[in-house]
């Protein structure tokens, strides 16, 4: 893998201007496809393998013609104070809005509150629900202006109107979660190497790699089915990883261009060393990603495999597009230091050498010969402490950095370190035992918002649990009288604790398939509406033994319920696949048994932390109002495996950036505790760099004004500070110190038949410097 690498950016660096002009033309055709593409499809919620994808699958069925998961629109009429809606001057503009409504060229149904149980007990609140043919993305901008024509009319009046669903809903702010991330990047990146050219570089690459990413998606989304969600979720770890990625090459090459190679062989080094981790780090990623297509959800399983292309574009980038900008500028990159040295050099290679018949003499004071005779006493050493090198770190130097230092005060203190990191993260990761899951509604949304105000007066005007109904579909194919029999489940239904009311059922042409609508008592993400929607389903067999029917739970708040219990369930196989594969990649990568298990079980520690903190803010609201989110409640279903997947995947992108410096020391002869000194003096800066960099591009989303974007941009943002600031910082080196030569230990007959990736880049190093003898002892910290 080092020399392959080693080769690979010698010819990139050697054949810049093919390269370069490769990767413009691999952009100008995907952009090409990309402008000349159908327009991605809308969010699909298809859910198979739960019950409320079933009773949707059968109203389609049933129903031709009119879609299950249609647009709609519901309208919220308020009176005045002291008014009433079925006041004649205010019924009068309602039927006109009604009337006006119908007219649209896509709408299926305009239901008027006067036709029906739409109006509030002290007939204050009403509302209509304005139904369409077709889904939500195909609600045309015409249909959309008519309906908003016929609302300002009934506002004009003197009426409250307010809108809730579906066909009108708001686009919430899109926030500075871009821009804000690319400007802190570039801060970090300008302080950590002091070079305008070289933090621009990172800068520039992973910007080339997310364009690249995002016109390949929106080519390929109305042929795979892509939504715009997959692009977003790209485009945030394209430009995360990809910044680290080029980050990582170039900081390598700055350090193989100060030992005083030339740019060409400076280049194949650094991609022979930190290229290789970067490698491997991406894969890890792609691992993570690719894994949640184990979930069976097939709009996760496709932003995986999206955002998982997306960090194989970056990974290609920095193994071809970085070398070649490298040969373009190979001084400007590198530090002020550096160039200096680099000119005291080359200006002493042109001074003129001394004539060969000028000749220096040597001189060489002699020593007494009472000294040069006298006997050498050396005190003998305790066998304990001659078996056992003392681990206790020298202190660092002066001018040593602060990540050196650091590195020092966790191996005077390991057991300290590790104690106080498992315990913090511990305490933060108690409140994810709480962790509630659902789909946050329209009452998660911002009062500033039509759909939150239409939320609140339909709770206020017709009970908490009027805003998620239960869509009871009877399958009555079969039965003597199918009337009676769906009579029979409706009245069967409304006795049930916790039901309010049940709608008259409505029935298909063929009268063998009815709907029904529960109301519960309680609002849609309450226990104990979850409960009721339970209660519900075991208690129907003796009710359908007794009608021969059969009826399925689903609508929203059903939908919701189900799919919180899929994601829950699937979460512990996709742990065991993600960890597993990961596992044995980085088995192979660093040859250790307890180096890739300390990193799964760092990794659960930092994602259950992170867990614990999105609970505590956005389900119980402590600090919520900092972040303006106004609306606390359950955490978004799919958070806790997508949590996993992506930091996970991010988490060993630092665990085998640091701890790949750490096995090179050591292969090349340092012991345990200079070696972790070592990779925290060429890695410990870079990774945290890295770690900030991450941060600030998933923080810009916490901007946005929709709290789930929120909720996903707080979620990642804590878990890369937990995991690449306290666990790869002080928990890993705590780790490595206290377990010595044991960390690097490997079966022998595993090591026979484990391959050699080699990401150390031993083979490089035997080019120019002498293999170690096997007898030669490691170099300690207590020899230094």
């Amino acid at each position: 893998m080092a020399r392959f690498l080693h080769q690979l950016g010698r010819w990139a660096f050697q054949r810049r201007r093919w390269v370069a002009l490769m990767w413009v033309g691999v952009l100008a055709v995907v952009g090409l496809g990309a402008l000349s593409a159908p327009e991605a499809p809308d969010d699909s919620s298809s859910m198979p393998g739960i019950e409320s994808q079933k009773a949707f699958d059968l109203l389609n069925e049933r129903f031709p013609g009119s879609e299950a998961n249609g647009a709609s629109a519901r309208i919220v009429f308020v009176a005045p104070d002291g008014q009433q809606v079925t006041a004649a001057t205010n019924r009068s503009v309602i039927d006109d809005f009604v009337d006006e409504a119908a007219k649209g060229a896509q709408v299926a149904d305009v239901s008027s509150p006067f036709e029906g149980p739409a109006l509030s007990k002290d007939k204050t609140t009403a509302y209509a629900t304005v139904t369409y043919k077709v889904k939500d993305d195909e609600v045309s901008d015409g249909s959309k202006k008519q309906l908003e024509g016929a609302l300002e009319e009934v506002r004009e009046s003197g009426l409250t109107v307010e809108v809730g669903g579906s066909a009108l809903a708001s686009e919430a702010p899109a926030g500075m979660g871009e821009i804000l991330g690319v400007g802190v990047a570039a801060v970090v990146l300008l302080i950590t190497f002091g070079s305008l050219a070289a933090a621009g570089l990172p800068l520039i690459t992973a910007i080339i790699g997310v364009s690249i990413s995002l016109a390949g998606i929106t080519a390929l989304a109305n042929a795979f089915g892509l939504s715009s969600t997959s692009g977003e979720l790209a485009m945030m770890l394209g430009l995360a990883v990809g910044i680290d990625y080029s980050l990582f090459v170039v900081s390598r090459y700055r350090e193989e261009r100060a030992k005083g190679h030339d740019p060409q062989e400076a280049v194949g080094q650094a991609l022979g060393t930190a290229g290789s981790a970067v490698v491997f780090a991406g894969l890890t990623v792609v691992i993570a990603l690719a894994g949640l297509s184990v979930v069976g959800v097939p709009m996760l399983a496709k932003m995986g495999l999206s955002a998982a292309g997306t960090v194989v574009v970056g990974v290609l980038i920095a193994l071809t597009l970085v070398p070649a900008l490298l040969g373009f500028w190979p001084n400007s990159v590198l530090s002020r230091q550096t160039r200096k040295g680099r000119s005291r050099a080359h200006a002493s290679r042109r001074r003129l050498p001394l004539p060969r018949f000028i000749r220096v003499p040597k001189f060489r004071l002699p020593l007494p010969r009472f000294l040069a005779r006298a006997p050498k006493f050396r005190l003998p050493i305790p066998k304990i402490l001659a078996r056992r090198p003392r681990q206790v770190p020298h202190k660092p130097a002066a001018d040593a950095d602060l990540s050196t230092r650091w590195a020092h005060v966790v191996l005077r203190r390991p057991l300290t370190v590790l104690l106080a990191t498992v315990i913090g993260l511990g305490a933060l990761a108690v409140p994810a035992l709480d962790l509630r899951l659902g789909m946050p509604g329209d009452e998660a949304k911002p009062t500033s918002t039509t759909e939150r105000r239409a939320y609140d007066a339909l709770a206020e005007g017709f009970g908490p649990g009027f805003n998620g109904p239960l869509t009871i579909v009877v399958d009555a194919r079969g039965t003597d009288d199918p009337k009676e029999a769906v009579k029979t489940v409706a009245d069967k239904i409304g006795e049930t604790k916790g039901v309010v009311s049940v709608s008259p059922p409505q029935f298909n042409e063929a009268l063998d398939t009815a709907v029904l609508s529960a109301t519960p008592a309680t609002s849609p993400t309450s226990e104990q509406t979850k409960n009721l929607v339970h209660i519900i389903r075991d208690e129907r067999s003796a009710t359908e033994t007794a009608t021969g029917t059969t009826f399925e739970v689903t609508g929203t708040t059903a939908l919701n319920i189900d799919i919180a219990k899929k994601m829950q369930d699937a979460l512990i196989p996709y742990l065991v696949v993600v960890v597993g594969l990961a596992f044995l990649l980085l088995l192979v990568v660093f040859r250790s048994v307890l180096v890739p298990l300390k990193a799964a079980l760092g990794f659960l520690l930092s994602v259950l932390a992170s867990l614990g903190a999105v609970v505590t803010v956005f389900q119980n609201g402590h600090g919520a109002g900092i972040l303006g989110v106004d609306q606390t409640g359950p955490i978004m279903s799919m958070m806790p495996i997508f949590l996993v997947g992506i930091v996970f995947g991010l988490a060993m992108d630092y665990q085998v950036f640091l701890v790949s410096r750490m096995r090179e020391a050591y292969v090349h002869g340092e012991g345990p505790g200079l070696a972790i000194v070592s990779g925290f003096r060429h890695s410990g800066r870079i990774v945290v760099a890295a770690a900030l960099i991450m941060m600030a591009v998933f923080s810009g989303f916490m901007t946005a004004g929709d709290s789930m974007v929120k909720m996903v941009g707080f979620g990642l943002a804590s878990a890369v500070l937990f995991d690449a600031i306290v666990v790869r910082m002080a928990l890993v080196p705590a780790v490595l110190a206290l377990l010595g030569n044991r960390a690097w230990w490997l079966p022998k007959w595993l090591d026979r038949r484990l391959p050699h990736v080699d990401i150390e880049g031993e083979s490089l190093s035997r080019r120019t410097n002498p293999p170690i003898p096997a007898e030669a002892p490691r170099q300690d910290m207590a020899s230094v």
